[in-house]
């Protein structure tokens, strides 16, 4: 892999510490410690989803919730808009070790008061070898002609599935309504995008710079651009982000090196998998290979560049690219490959990711894009750029407000000051021409 660059010393000693990145001293000697798990949003609100829409709890946009489900429906309340697109997501969490299979996954829909199912619904998930954290989102997309277009009350349902073997413990599930601005008059694509071509993407073989990536959609680590450096443990997840503006499209691959062997021989299927989600959490394109110890690597087919009128696309790959925004990287090292490797020796993990084409101009929406928590800016990029965490993202642009404020007050200060000795100096010449 080469020798890894830091951009940062400082920081990247504090990772290595904390994060388990190359070069921690005592991974190789310590025991190692648990997997971290998925880190809830900030101010998320307890709630209780109910069996039936009779007495389902209000979920509101911009505000994360926590709630727990075992296998079967919970229900939410909706009071939606004419005026938006709304993505209600959920992601189930569950916890290490616990036994899943591909007929185990997550189902969301969002339903009209009297039981219609919405156009484009229901959004589905399924496990595939591993207990990872799973995202699943249902769409109410405003569409001329359509159902579910008018203003009241609507229900979001969500279905854990799992087979008579599987686990039947209530598991932590994240719930997020978000909303999308309507276009304003006239300006509104109707029509799907030609097809685009899947093709490899050409990625950067430049020196790898270590970024250490979250546990879920909360903590990912922003990245753009480049080759990234990381580590992985047995049945762990690493959460990444990158933005992408309005015809952006995004190339990317993760590699695997080869691992510390406790066995001559061992594989699993499946023991690397990467899945590419939307800003609205919405499964984009995903792909999995084994694993046995040795090089492995996945590449993803290059996006189609982001545009509105991709909603309108019928495949899905397409579809999910329909809105600037976060896009999210989940990276998994299949939780066999600890039977035959060392747990205390992570797997290097090397991450290349080419973003190209545009920033192209957006569509003309009514209302605040970046306000409703999509859409690309100075802070979205500035974060990229740094490699900063939404929780780290957030404490920077807190101390850049506690600057200005600083230096606002100071300036004042200063020229207040300056009044005043100009002041004294005035008086004092005035009192020289008098005496």
């Amino acid at each position: 892999m080469g020798r890894v660059r830091t951009t940062v010393l400082v920081g990247a000693a504090a990772l290595a510490l904390a994060g388990g990145l190359p070069g921690a001293v005592q991974a190789a000697t310590a025991p190692p410690q648990p997997v971290p798990g998925y880190r809830g949003a900030e101010g998320a609100k307890r709630i209780e989803g109910r069996p039936s829409s009779a007495d389902a709890p209000l979920v509101t946009a911009g505000q994360a919730y926590a709630d727990t489900i075992g296998p079967g429906e919970r229900v939410y309340r909706l009071n939606l808009d004419d005026a938006s697109s709304v993505y209600f997501s959920a992601v189930l969490q569950p916890p290490r070790g616990a036994k899943v299979g591909y007929g185990d996954g997550l189902e969301v829909e969002i339903m009209t008061k009297e039981g219609g199912r919405c156009p484009n619904n229901p959004g589905r998930a399924g496990f595939g070898y591993d207990p990872v954290p799973l995202g699943a989102v249902a769409v109410r997309r405003l569409e001329e002609d359509a159902e579910c277009q008018g203003a009241g009350v609507y229900f979001a349902k969500v279905t854990r599935t799992a087979a008579k073997d599987s686990d039947p413990g209530a598991w932590p599930v994240e719930l997020l309504l978000q909303r999308e601005p309507g276009l304003a008059a006239g300006s509104a694509p109707t029509t799907a995008p030609s097809v685009w071509p899947s093709a490899s993407p050409t990625l950067p073989g430049s020196e790898p710079v270590a970024r250490s990536g979250g546990t879920g959609f909360n903590d990912a680590r922003a990245l753009g651009s480049g080759v990234w450096r990381d580590d992985l443990r047995p049945g762990q997840t690493r959460f990444y982000r990158v933005p992408l503006d309005w015809g952006q499209q995004l190339g990317l691959s993760a590699e695997l090196a080869g691992a510390r062997m406790t066995k001559s021989y061992g594989s699993a299927a499946g023991g690397l998998s990467v899945a590419l989600y939307s800003p609205y959490r919405g499964l984009v394109e995903d792909k999995d290979v084994p694993y046995a110890g040795k090089q492995a690597g996945v590449t993803l087919p290059k996006t189609a560049p982001v545009a509105y009128e991709n909603r309108f696309s019928d495949t899905g790959e397409v579809r999910g690219v329909r809105v600037a925004g976060w896009y999210y990287i989940a990276v998994t090292l299949g939780a066999k490959v600890a039977e035959f490797t060392e747990d205390a020796s992570p797997v290097p993990l090397t991450l290349r990711m080419d973003v190209t084409g545009g920033p192209a101009k957006g569509p003309a929406y009514k209302e605040s894009l970046t306000a409703a928590g999509f859409g690309v800016g100075a802070d979205e990029r500035a974060a990229a750029k740094d490699g900063l965490t939404a929780p780290e993202a957030a404490e920077a642009a807190d101390g850049r407000s506690v600057m200005r404020v600083v230096a606002g007050a100071g300036f004042g200060t200063g020229t207040v000051l300056l009044l005043v000795l100009g002041g004294w100096f005035l008086l004092g010449r005035r009192r020289g021409r008098t005496a």
